[in-house]
């Protein structure tokens, strides 16, 4: 009886969950900003943009793993899975949380990071134009500040998509306690 649980998914369903919780939660509220305060613009730029591929590609995958994963209960009559998570009690509590999860990832990864890296390329295109750097506040050029205004939007619309991902997992979050009182 003790090895089956290394059968069962539901310790992988919660490992992934809790792995999920904790890189959102640490990326969004501790790593960022330290990074963001302590080190130089143009180092923090550069750990960020070696980052956020990873942390997105994460942000995606393991929802899907956690809608595989989906941990049954034989004495609440939930089906594991797939099959189980999108059974019409569990839509509310558990599908709409992990849908948002990885719809929140794959936007960050797929739409907006491309458009993010994009914006800064031509930011340093425009700086090598301008002959100053993009972060430089003294008499920036028309383009550069447009440049900069369209990073802060994609940035600013990123980082409310990480949230609704962060508020997405918490939910989540009381949906698994729930299950195991």
């Amino acid at each position: 009886m003790a090895g089956s649980i290394f059968a069962s998914a539901a310790p992988y369903h919660v490992i992934s969950y809790g792995t999920l919780l904790g890189t959102t939660f640490f990326h969004s509220f501790v790593n960022g900003i330290v990074m963001f305060r302590t080190v130089s613009r143009p180092s923090f730029s550069a750990i960020q943009s070696k980052l956020f591929p990873i942390y997105f590609g994460m942000q995606t995958a393991i929802p899907a793993l956690l809608a595989l994963t989906f941990p049954g209960n034989a004495l609440l009559g939930i089906k594991g899975g797939i099959g189980g998570l999108v059974d019409a009690p569990n839509k509310w509590s558990s599908l709409v949380p992990i849908a948002t999860m990885f719809v929140s990832g794959l936007v960050n990864l797929a739409v907006l990071l491309p458009a993010t890296v994009k914006t800064m390329k031509d930011r340093h295109g425009q700086a090598k134009r301008d002959g100053k750097e993009w972060y430089d506040k003294d008499a920036q050029s028309d383009e550069m500040r447009a440049l900069n205004k369209k990073f802060g939007m994609l940035h600013g619309i990123s980082s409310l998509v990480n949230l609704v991902e962060f508020v997405a997992l918490v939910a989540y979050g009381f949906t698994l306690a729930s299950r195991i009182q």
